[in-house]
């Protein structure tokens, strides 16, 4: 573990004693690769008020993680869409998923799609080429590539085997090339990140999170 994991997986263990510095610290690494992720479950209109929740959950249980940075990515995941689910059942809409989901179990890809995913998607795709895929192959493009996380912990995160994750996303890519390939003004790479609105009323920033969460450990 080198680099930004450790100092990711340092800065978690900190927040864990109670450091709002660390607290930020890790919420300014992980927050736009998790807000992506949201965006393609509910949209961009209510992406940072589910992100919100998330972190308001994250904030309050994190006593109770224990892992390095992969995990912690991981788990913030699987918190950021459940409260994305919460929200699609909430407004009555359901996410939707492109093809049978049972077709993938069996068919895991032939290798790992990390390296095959960072390449394509930094020709010059964005996020809402992403948002034009099968939600299933969407979501395993967008945890595996912007989110960062291995197959074993996309699949985790999705409920699902990991060859069924590395499948979903091989297909998720070979349909970004032939979007990429037809859209010769879908510019910018995914290795800039979409920027980030002005927080709405009920958005959360790092601050708000962070106190929220001293204010959560003083009530326990």
């Amino acid at each position: 573990m080198l680099g930004d994991d450790a100092e990711l997986t340092t800065a978690v263990r900190a927040a864990q004693a109670g450091d709002e510095t660390a607290f930020r610290t890790v919420y300014r690494a992980v927050h736009p690769r998790l807000l992506g992720y949201v965006r393609t479950l509910v949209g961009d209109h209510d992406a940072e008020d589910v992100a919100s929740e998330a972190w308001l959950q994250i904030a309050r249980d994190l006593e109770r993680f224990d892992g390095d940075a992969d995990r912690f990515r991981g788990w913030a995941a699987r918190i950021a869409r459940n409260r994305a689910l919460d929200h699609i059942r909430m407004r009555g809409r359901r996410p939707v998923i492109g093809g049978d989901e049972t077709e993938l179990t069996g068919k895991p890809a032939e290798s790992d799609t990390a390296g095959e995913a960072m390449e394509a998607l930094a020709t010059g795709s964005t996020l809402s080429l992403i948002a034009r895929l099968p939600q299933d192959q969407a979501e395993a493009v967008v945890l595996r590539v912007v989110v960062g996380l291995d197959a074993k912990s996309a699949a985790e995160t999705l409920g699902k085997r990991p060859g069924a994750v590395r499948t979903a996303a091989h297909r998720g890519l070979k349909r970004l090339a032939e979007l990429l390939g037809g859209d010769p003004e879908s510019g910018g790479g995914l290795d800039a990140l979409p920027p980030q609105r002005e927080p709405r009323d009920r958005a959360v920033t790092s601050a708000s999170v962070t106190h929220t969460r001293a204010r959560t450990q003083k009530d326990m």
